[in-house]
């Protein structure tokens, strides 16, 4: 099959950048830059994608994949939407790390990433549409990553992270509440806790040994 000549690529995109910009300038396109850098960005992200597919070896190109689409969703949302534009990149780029979990599921490191980008693009939502404290929505989203990467299938144990997701989702229950004060005594005393626990299956490992 013969390449594509990489100045068809340039040449194409410059004729549709100056037709866009045209489009513009008549009043029939509105935001004409942001629909031509979502295509292209649109068609990065799908070169990418074509990589993972044609060889699944290559999960990293998922992370590139769904970043430059999330980027692509983004500039493409109408202005009624804009306030959404930081969860179609943040939720795009998560996703990523969640086909990378569910392609093999040795690869449990990715729960997290994804479970804390998808989060962090739910707050900006939030930020922008309500203006309310997001602080204890994190907290939630992070209790709720730490579960899920203590239950969803892994070749190794991963109780350990039941600990964290607990103190998380504890601490998102309680801001926001007349018991937020008890959040700066609950975070140190669960360091502790955890520390004290890493400690004692080091020691009951030894002694199994």
């Amino acid at each position: 099959m013969r390449r594509i000549d990489t100045r068809l690529v340039i040449g194409g995109l410059l004729i549709l950048g100056g037709l866009l910009s045209l489009l513009d300038n008549f009043g029939i396109i509105k935001n004409a830059g942001d629909v031509f850098w979502g295509i292209v960005l649109g068609l990065c992200g799908l070169v990418f994608l074509y990589i993972y597919i044609t060889n699944t070896s290559n999960w990293w190109a998922l992370i590139p994949a769904f970043a430059l689409l999330g980027m692509s969703a983004s500039n493409l949302l109408p202005a009624s939407l804009k306030d959404w534009g930081g969860l179609a990149f943040l939720g795009g780029l998560g996703l990523a790390f969640w086909m990378i979990y569910f392609t093999d599921h040795e690869r449990w490191w990715a729960i997290i990433p994804g479970g804390v980008l998808i989060t962090l693009g739910v707050i900006s939502v939030l930020d922008n549409i309500t203006g309310l404290d997001s602080g204890g929505i994190l907290f939630l989203g992070l209790g709720i990553t730490f579960l899920l990467v203590a239950v969803l299938p892994a070749p190794i144990n991963r109780s350990w992270a039941i600990i964290p997701a607990a103190v998380l989702l504890v601490f998102g229950a309680l801001l926001g509440t007349p018991f937020k004060g008890l959040a700066d005594y609950i975070w140190p005393a669960a360091l502790c806790i955890t520390g004290v626990y890493l400690i004692y299956t080091f020691f009951r490992g030894k002694n199994t040994e």
